[in-house]
């Protein structure tokens, strides 16, 4: 798979998904050991035929390889991906358990896929595996004695990149919700102007009243204009010029 790709940011990369890309010759191209933090990888339905010049990805803990071509040659996974918990190789070509041999390497792997794999018309299938890989505690989502992996169990990391996500989420709301307070606040203070500004109208109407043989009548649109922008906090010599 080609991606030419700014090298200084390879390692800020925690995700990466390059589903439905095309392999060259069945291998993966363009994916470097310069992904130093990368977490999550997903090579969906790209045509691999093997994994082995896959590079050293050391924090690597979720790989999507599902729907490929990969008949074998997976002791290069235990070699190059120490810290995987989670391996999907669904819809592959694997049809022994022996080719699952290489994974018991694999000390932290939690949960494996093998959905529409021929290994998985084996008699005593499961019970195959789970023995194999005793570190294992979900295959094909269920656990041991058939109890369904929870929610939580699918995810990368505790402190993971969902774990971001969600909070993330939870200050977006926060800003939201101060958003909204401070226009609540803007709406009190504009309700609180529109009333100081109409008391005012009445004094000056009084006050010119009073006045009227000393100043000439104001025209009509003067007030309007004069209510409007103080409500707005706009200058009021700004309307005066305008209207004189």
């Amino acid at each position: 798979i080609k991606q030419t790709v700014v090298q200084s940011g390879f390692r800020w990369v925690r995700e990466l998904v390059l589903d439905n890309c095309r392999s060259v010759e069945g291998k993966i191209e363009g994916l470097t050991a310069e992904f130093v933090n990368l977490e999550f990888l997903s090579l969906i339905n790209v045509g691999l035929i093997s994994v082995s010049n896959l590079p050293k990805l050391g924090k690597l803990k979720k790989l999507e390889l599902s729907d490929n071509r990969i008949s074998g040659g997976l002791d290069v996974l235990a070699e190059k991906l120490p810290n995987l918990t989670h391996l999907n190789l669904s819809g592959n070509k694997l049809k022994d358990i022996s080719t699952l041999e290489p994974l018991k390497k694999l000390d932290n792997l939690k949960s494996l896929d093998l959905f529409n794999c021929e290994v998985t018309n084996l008699n005593d299938y499961r019970e195959s595996v789970f023995k194999l890989l005793p570190q294992l505690t979900y295959l094909d989502g269920y656990d041991i004695e058939d109890r369904e992996a929870s929610d939580s169990d699918g995810e990368v990391d505790g402190d993971g990149v969902d774990d971001d996500d969600d909070e993330e989420g939870e200050e977006e709301e926060d800003e939201d919700g101060e958003e909204e307070d401070f226009d609540e606040e803007e709406e009190d203070e504009e309700d609180e102007e529109e009333v100081e500004g109409e008391e005012d109208d009445d004094e000056v109407s009084g006050e010119d009243e009073e006045e009227n043989l000393l100043i000439p009548p104001v025209p009509l649109i003067y007030y309007q204009y004069l209510h409007i922008f103080v409500c707005k906090d706009f200058p009021v010599l700004t309307m005066r010029t305008q209207c004189f």
